[in-house]
């Protein structure tokens, strides 16, 4: 079962953030709102909780996974950056974008695309988001929360708990979080190609 942290949407709890954050350093696999849909999140290093996700969800191999980091210098660390990539997404974060990227030796082989060796990665703009990361002080693993064979993604914490009770360890609920994902961008040619339009606006690339 599934414990279940009701927080505020703007000022998110210090004692539930830690509460919520002490679960993930023993390896819990969350549901937690971002600034587009709440997200699955687990630590990057809990293999466990990758298939754990990939169950959920019933995602395949091909799959990307996001890291999804509480700032740029985070995220810096985790893929390579040309001037151009790094002057456009850094114009652009925090904000629901997630990019595709060729990953460095700090991501583990087996949360980077097969062949690509690329991953994605992305700096939310919500507050209960970035209160978890930087409680946590590392990036966390995650994937859009959409259950396969629903018509709709489910937009509030509560509706979690009751669907997926007995698949997480916790659900932190911070209100409506709608049912729009974040817009994709695939930087891994040398320039900016929109795979999926979502949240953010992609006239920006």
């Amino acid at each position: 079962m599934a414990r279940y942290f009701d927080v505020h949407p703007h000022d998110p709890q210090p004692r539930t953030i830690a509460q919520v954050v002490a679960m993930l350093r023993d390896d819990a696999l969350i549901a937690y709102p971002t600034d587009s849909m709440y997200a699955l999140g687990t630590r990057m290093g809990n293999h466990a909780g990758t298939e754990r996700i990939r169950q959920v969800r019933d995602l395949d191999a091909r799959h990307h996974f996001t890291l999804v980091c509480a700032d740029f210098a985070q995220l810096g660390q985790l893929v390579h950056l040309d001037n151009s990539a790094f002057r456009a997404i850094k114009s652009v974060t925090p904000g629901p974008y997630t990019f595709i990227l060729p990953a460095t030796p700090e991501v583990p082989r087996r949360l980077a695309h097969e062949k690509k060796r690329s991953v994605g990665v992305r700096i939310p703009d919500d507050p209960v988001a970035h209160a978890i990361l930087r409680e946590l002080g590392e990036p966390l693993l995650s994937s859009s929360l959409i259950v396969p064979g629903a018509e709709w993604p489910m937009t509030e914490g509560w509706q979690i708990k009751e669907e997926l009770d007995d698949q997480l360890d916790a659900v932190v609920d911070a209100g409506d979080r709608g049912t729009t994902p974040t817009t994709v961008v695939d930087w891994t040619s040398g320039s900016p190609e929109v795979v999926r339009e979502g949240a953010g606006d992609p006239g920006r690339f």
